[in-house]
């Protein structure tokens, strides 16, 4: 009896230090935890990080730069956000940050307008008035989009608005556009609905724009004291990743769950509405995560040309740690 209450004891005990044992990880996104953000939830509640002993804290964000600045200070262990931000962040005078996993294989940057508006193409933007949330990383390649296009960016009025605002605005016609991702039109096309307004998108990739979107970053400090905790923090979110393209509306479940004021309908619609830029031709040949050297040059390419910095100002490869995907 004895032996049997100190084994049940024991056991306990281990438990106990195996709970207690979880690496802690402070997850930054760079906007609002939104559809499009649900694999990070999934994560959680699909049980992927407590599989591989992680205990991961989420945290709202207000846009790519910000979210990496949080990295680069401490206040976050990890980011996801655009790695054009990176790769500015970086042009400026460096930052402590390194990409680690690509999950937007394609450019998510967008245009978007009503139809039967003045907008139907990018020639069409001239003397128009567009909208852009405040830190976004599409600010920045918008003007050598417009340029590539044979369109002054001088031409296009440019108002930065709270994003929670933006799609009202487009419904009143304040403005003529609005600049997004791809990932949050559904949430435009029930804003617009309202107003008997039907949303285009006009996808910036169907006018040249190629490159690495969304990112998953991580603090050097991050790399170099605790690289086994980011390698398995990667392995769980590509599960979870890959977990949220199968399953749009269970992850959409698993987001609700955590944030109680978000609709399930909504979130998936958002979610699917990410699919095509997690999966398609080119995560297909490279695998999920991937950086591939020379679409990674391209995307810094478009980056040198926005901020016009000097193509040498910065090696990409040095930006990237390629050694903690999974395999």
């Amino acid at each position: 009896m004895h032996f049997k209450q100190s084994l049940i004891a024991g056991l306990i005990g281990l438990a106990s230090l195996s709970a207690h044992a979880a690496d802690k990880l402070v997850v930054q996104l760079d906007w609002l935890p939104d559809g499009d953000k649900a694999a990070a939830y999934v994560g959680v509640k699909q049980g992927f990080y407590a599989a591989e002993n992680l205990e991961v804290t989420i945290q709202p964000g207000r846009g790519s730069s910000d979210a990496i600045t949080k990295v680069a200070t401490g206040a976050a262990d990890i980011a996801t956000g655009g790695i054009s931000a990176l790769m500015m962040a970086a042009a400026e005078g460096g930052i402590p940050v390194k990409a680690v996993m690509s999950v937007y294989s394609k450019q998510p940057d967008a245009l978007f307008t009503v139809k039967g508006g003045p907008i139907t193409s990018f020639k069409s933007v001239v003397g128009k008035t567009i909208a852009l949330p405040p830190f976004s990383s599409s600010a920045a390649i918008w003007p050598v989009v417009l340029e590539a296009n044979n369109i002054d960016p001088k031409s296009v009025t440019l108002l930065k608005v709270d994003p929670a605002a933006m799609a009202p605005m487009l419904a009143a016609g304040k403005v003529d556009a609005t600049i997004n991702w791809t990932t949050v039109a559904p949430n435009f096309e029930g804003v617009l609905k309202q107003a008997g307004k039907e949303l285009a998108v006009l996808p910036w990739s169907a006018f040249g724009l190629d490159g690495y979107g969304l990112s998953v970053f991580a603090s050097d400090k991050l790399i170099a004291q605790r690289p086994d905790v980011l390698k398995r923090f990667l392995r769980a979110y590509k599960k979870a990743t890959e977990f949220a393209v199968k399953n749009p509306e269970a992850a959409a479940a698993d987001l609700k769950s955590m944030v109680p004021e978000a609709d399930v309908t909504a979130a998936a619609a958002a979610f699917r509405a990410s699919v095509p830029l997690i999966q398609n031709e080119i995560s297909a040949k490279d695998g999920l995560g991937s950086f591939e050297p020379k679409l990674l040059a391209k995307t810094w390419s478009w980056v040198a040309k926005s901020k016009d910095y000097p193509m040498d100002k910065i090696d990409p490869e040095k930006l990237v740690d390629r050694s903690f995907l999974p395999k």
